[in-house]
């Protein structure tokens, strides 16, 4: 029987072959898809076992000598520096990971990255913060990306010991439970409308020609094949082209693998062999994906199978009711409802956020067919030229199957709105770019100890740098109460452009900075009065130092190189200019952003496709009404309108209720989660998803020519 069922599979000629092959490309893309999903959720828990190594806890495990670690960040240029002192204790301490041996006194490791970084640029704004002698390279093995800025200090126990958060492990391992289901979270919810689409592409594909193989099938129960011989020849036809767009999905992968694993979709690129699979990965793709495009072609023959007439009861379809909106509504009416009531705990929040999602994003996908109905009858009220008023017609006889080829659109862009809309707003609501507040030139590093080195000799070191203007002595504010700044200073160190004191007053609170929460004070700032005299500021100890350059990234470098060499023992935070903390944090939120972009233009790809796939099908099953439309003097061009408004009236209504429901969704979810207002998503969003429509509609357009060829007045004789 399986036999014969590849003969029948084939026996149909060109249309035949055309489907089958058309059948494998959306399997293998959907293959290809889905396997970078798995990998991709397997290469951020392998990134985020790594980073969480260089943040070790204290360890009872393991019987050596323990291991003195400290980690502690560093800036250049607005990148994020990782730097761990280590002390080994004896010769039994534990190694760090990707190096061979721990580095002694004067010593380091540093990533492939972070050398070259030093190379690059002079000594006196990098290298000098290090010890002199470079021991080599640290192996992937200890690295969380590529681009990993690290590098490992030796010093001896007592020094590494002193600094801040410093603490002894025995055994340097870590788990990553809490940040990995957060990642998995977040790329369950992003594969989710990416992968919508596939299969949406892979049903359509395997439904092209649907009528002309239901006709072939009923002849044959007619003639005395069972139900389950018929169900088994539709597997075996739509199995046998998943198995090969299956493998062929392997080879995409493994050719695209590289290229993928270099977009930083976290913030920072993956190693390849991060995007690695499991076996169990593997395994469920190599069985499911087949599994799954045989049982679809099993599900659009149901009427077949149903009985052997079963094709010729063809009836209009029930018009699909509003209430189907209701799980959409149901949704919003939760995120709503959180505003007033948010759970305090993270599970809670999840508890209810993550369903409120789930449930729009069914009700968008069950309302699907109402909208297009409710489009389709506009259309045909407002209609003024027939080829309108046909195609909305034909819409709302039978809107799910005009639906059908858009709905992974309407999930794609739902997800993908929610996800820039909350990206832009926490961007915007958490600082600029480090590039551009560099230029604010304003450093400032803040003590976790008293420094012990007299401030003197820095200072004078810090005005010997071309570009540096100023430099202030920030000391700690005796009164922590709240109310207060935490530093205070004499009005006469104030530098002119962070403001002054008022008249009479000689020593002022501030902050450490010189900043009011995120902005920076300007010169009309007043400084509120000290609680101490300015004859008693000397004797408090130092909180900070800010130093007020030009904002040249030479000047800011060699600053920070100045006051590290100095103090680098002491920080609390390492020398930084407004926006160094961001800049992880925006680099990440633009990676999550690259990836939405990325599901957009694949998923507005995968539509054109499955759009494309549904009208070349729809074509090939009226050939004999748009013959006879042409016999009676229909002009082909008004039968090609018919088709492209039955293709783009449900894209566009779509689009617009998907992008204005995610929306919506997101800013519901920050005015409850951060009690943040939306900001509108840049141009950039709309002008990706303009493109992506632009590019649906020139895919859908090429099929278009194939009207003229299978409509003319020898199908309306033959068939």
């Amino acid at each position: 029987m399986i036999g014969f069922g590849l003969r029948l599979a084939v026996a149909g000629g060109r249309e035949a072959l055309t489907r089958l092959v058309v059948i494998a490309v959306a399997v293998a893309v959907g293959t290809g898809l889905l396997l970078t999903t798995l990998a991709g959720i397997n290469a951020a828990n392998a990134q985020l076992l790594r980073y969480a190594s260089l943040y070790p806890t204290s360890s009872t495990e393991g019987s050596g000598d323990p291991l003195w670690w400290a980690t502690r960040g560093d800036y250049f240029h607005g990148e994020p520096i990782s730097r761990i002192d280590v002390a080994a204790t004896g010769p039994a301490a534990p190694d760090v990971p990707g190096i061979a041996d721990t580095p002694g006194p004067g010593e380091y490791y540093a990533s492939p990255a972070m050398r070259e970084l030093l190379a690059a640029n002079p000594a006196d704004q990098l290298a000098a913060r290090y010890p002199a002698r470079d021991l080599g390279a640290i192996a992937p093995a200890g690295l969380a990306s590529p681009d990993s800025l690290l590098i490992v200090v030796g010093g001896t126990p007592g020094e590494v010991a002193a600094l801040p958060n410093a603490r002894q492990v025995t055994a340097v391992a870590v788990t990553s439970a809490v940040p990995a289901s957060v990642v998995n979270m977040i790329m369950a919810v992003i594969a989710a409308g990416l992968l919508f689409p596939v299969l949406v592409f892979i049903g359509t594909a395997t439904r092209l020609g649907a009528a002309r193989r239901e006709q072939r099938f009923a002849a044959m129960r007619l003639v005395g094949a069972t139900p389950h011989q018929i169900t088994l020849f539709a597997a075996v036809e739509a199995g046998a082209a998943a198995v090969a767009g299956t493998a062929a999905g392997f080879a995409l992968f493994r050719i695209l693998r590289d290229t993928l694993a270099a977009i930083p979709f976290t913030g920072m690129p993956f190693f390849p062999g991060d995007m690695s699979l499991s076996p169990v990965n593997i395994l469920l793709v190599a069985v499911g994906v087949p599994a799954g495009a045989a049982l679809a072609a099993q599900l659009s023959l149901r009427r077949v199978q149903i009985s052997a007439l079963g094709v010729t009861r063809r009836v209009t379809p029930k018009a699909p009711r509003p209430y189907r909106i209701i799980p959409a509504v149901f949704g919003v009416g939760i995120l709503i409802f959180a505003i007033e009531y948010r759970p305090s705990t993270s599970n809670g929040q999840i508890m209810l956020f993550l369903p409120a999602i789930l449930l729009i994003m069914t009700g968008l996908i069950l309302a699907g067919p109402w909208l297009t109905m409710t489009v389709a009858r506009l259309m045909a009220r407002h209609a003024d030229r027939p080829a309108a008023l046909l195609a909305a017609r034909r819409l709302a006889d039978n809107p799910r199957a005009g639906f059908r080829a858009v709905s992974g659109i309407m999930l794609a862009l739902f997800v993908t709105s929610v996800a820039i809309g909350v990206i832009t707003t926490i961007a915007a609501e958490r600082g600029p770019a480090p590039v551009g507040s560099a230029e604010a030139g304003t450093l400032s590093a803040t003590f976790a100890t008293e420094p012990q080195a007299d401030p003197g000799p820095v200072l004078d070191d810090l005005r010997a740098i071309p570009g540096v203007r100023t430099t202030t002595v920030i000391r700690a504010n005796p009164v922590t109460e709240p109310g207060h700044h935490a530093g205070v200073v004499a009005c006469a160190d104030i530098p002119q452009p962070y403001g002054r004191c008022a008249d009479g007053v000689n020593a002022a609170e501030t902050s450490t900075d010189f900043t009011l929460w995120r902005e920076s004070a300007s010169a009309s700032t007043i400084w509120p009065e000290a609680p101490v005299p300015v004859t008693e500021l000397a004797r408090l100890p130092m909180a900070s130092i800010v130093v007020g350059t030009d904002g040249s990234a030479a000047a800011i470098e060699r600053a920070r190189t100045v006051l590290e060499r100095a103090y680098s023992a002491s920080f609390w935070t390492a020398p930084n200019v407004p926006g160094d903390f961001a800049s992880q944090f925006t680099n990440q939120l633009r990676g999550w952003q690259q990836l939405a972009e990325v599901i957009i233009v694949a998923s507005l790809a995968l539509a054109g496709c499955s759009l494309a796939v549904s009208v070349a099908g729809g074509l090939t099953e009226r050939k004999r009404p748009f013959s006879l439309l042409r016999l009676s003097g229909t002009p082909v061009q008004t039968l090609r309108r018919v088709v492209a408004l039955e293709a783009t009236a449900p894209m566009f209504a779509v689009t617009v209720v998907a992008v204005a429901t995610g929306l919506l969704a997101a800013q519901l979810f920050l005015r409850s989660q951060m009690g943040y207002t939306l900001v509108a998503p840049g141009w950039e969003f709309y002008a990706i998803v303009t493109a992506g429509i632009a590019a649906c509609l020139g895919i859908t357009a090429g099929t278009l020519p194939l009207l003229e060829r299978i409509t003319g007045p020898q199908t309306a004789r033959t068939e």
